[in-house]
């Protein structure tokens, strides 16, 4: 089971769209040609209940606000909601009860481009992160634009943006470990 796990981590790792995610033009400069992220997100997988959330329902969970560097080298405010709150409403184990077998729970966030990024479960949890992955649906104060939205995941902190994903669709958990995660 362990060489399976592996080999699906090492699928979707090495799969053909593992390129840089380029930084896209500026939300104000987006030409009409640019690519348009879907108008609903996906939480799917090895969770207890699928979601399907839409720009309305995200505002509606809890928010946060960060300030960091962005592609462009410059300062800038975002403001989303922390991927833990979208995977305590999908039912993943959290906090205390991330131990054991959900310790091998992973999660692929994806772009409509098909750009991925992949995640320990831990990484993405207040007890064990030191600081909060969002899902931003805008910068210093507006929406984003069609090139990096209309939702992107950041990862503030990380020292390079390379997972960053723009355009975000969907959020998969995926257990590693071949059992249950319980």
């Amino acid at each position: 089971m362990r060489s399976f796990a592996f080999a699906v981590l090492a699928a979707l790792i090495l799969s053909p769209f593992t390129t840089a995610q380029a930084p896209a033009q500026s939300s104000r400069s987006a030409s009409a040609s640019a690519q348009t992220g879907p108008s609903t997100l996906l939480v799917t997988g090895a969770v207890a209940q699928d979601l399907k959330l839409t720009l309305d329902d995200l505002k509606k969970l809890p928010r946060k606000s960060v300030s960091t560097k962005g592609h462009d080298d410059q300062m800038h405010q975002y403001d989303g909601v922390p991927i833990g709150a979208l995977l305590a409403k999908a039912g993943v184990p959290q906090g205390s009860a991330l131990r054991g077998k959900s310790m091998a729970l992973s999660v692929i966030a994806e772009g409509s481009d098909g750009y991925r990024a992949v995640f320990s479960l831990a990484e993405l949890d207040d007890d064990f992160a030191g600081e909060a992955v969002l899902i931003v649906d805008s910068t210093d104060g507006q929406p984003l634009g069609a090139d990096q939205g209309p939702l992107r995941l950041i990862v503030p902190g990380d020292k390079r943006q390379g997972r960053w994903v723009r355009m975000l669709k969907s959020i998969t958990v995926v257990n590693l470990s071949g059992t249950s995660a319980n």
